[in-house]
């Protein structure tokens, strides 16, 4: 899953990249609202973590823009002051809070939570025939036997597996699950998709020629 973090202090940016990175996401930051507003009206993203406090455009008016323009990716937003900044960003289109100071491991449940429900899931497991991917523990089993992805082999897996029930193209699966710039190409997803044959076996991912690629449930 593709996240943006719009957090204009450096030391807690880093922190959130690091740790969202960890927990499996494709992370690209910024620090300012110009740029946030831009970014989040030209680029796609499964989710924004969207600090309010920012120079240029602040947090408020850039999530009341991006609203405003009918776009409808998650944000969370990361207020600084009392319980009426956090009431406003809910009302104004935010679809959650965290008052700062806060733990990432809280931000991370929260993002998870957000985007099952984003993608009507009802809990962290998804099944998709043979396949079990656990979306908080970034685990995946075979017949009940583990297999080791890499982060990127795991973030195709699992957009897959959320859209099983339909082709998702190789435009689709470069918009949610790299960076601006890592590697988006449609090579690159050829060959990820042959690594992850090469593990979980041929017959479970399909190439519909000319058109994407689809899990067999």
């Amino acid at each position: 899953m593709r996240l943006l973090v719009v957090e204009d202090e450096t030391a807690i940016s880093t922190s959130i990249y690091t740790d969202l990175t960890v927990a499996g996401f494709a992370v690209q930051t910024c620090d300012n609202g110009d740029e946030a507003w831009f970014l989040g009206s030209t680029e796609v993203y499964n989710a924004i973590v969207l600090d309010l406090s920012l120079p240029g455009i602040d947090g408020l008016t850039v999530l009341a823009r991006w609203r405003e323009e009918k776009i409808a990716t998650p944000v969370i937003i990361l207020a600084c002051g009392d319980w009426t900044e956090r009431v406003t960003g809910i009302n104004t289109g935010a679809d959650d809070c965290l008052p700062k100071p806060f733990q990432m491991e809280e931000l991370v449940a929260r993002l998870r939570g957000l985007l099952r429900r984003a993608n009507g899931q009802l809990n962290p497991q998804i099944k998709a025939g043979q396949i079990e991917l656990d979306t908080n523990k970034m685990r995946v089993t075979l017949d009940g036997q583990i297999v080791q992805l890499t982060p990127l082999e795991f973030r195709l897996i699992n957009y897959l597996a959320i859209n099983q029930r339909r082709v998702v193209s190789c435009e689709e699966l470069r918009d949610h699950i790299y960076c601006r710039d890592g590697g988006r190409n449609d090579n690159a997803i050829e060959a990820t998709i042959t690594r992850l044959r090469r593990k979980l076996g041929f017959e479970h991912i399909e190439t519909r020629r000319g058109h994407g690629y689809c899990l067999k449930v």
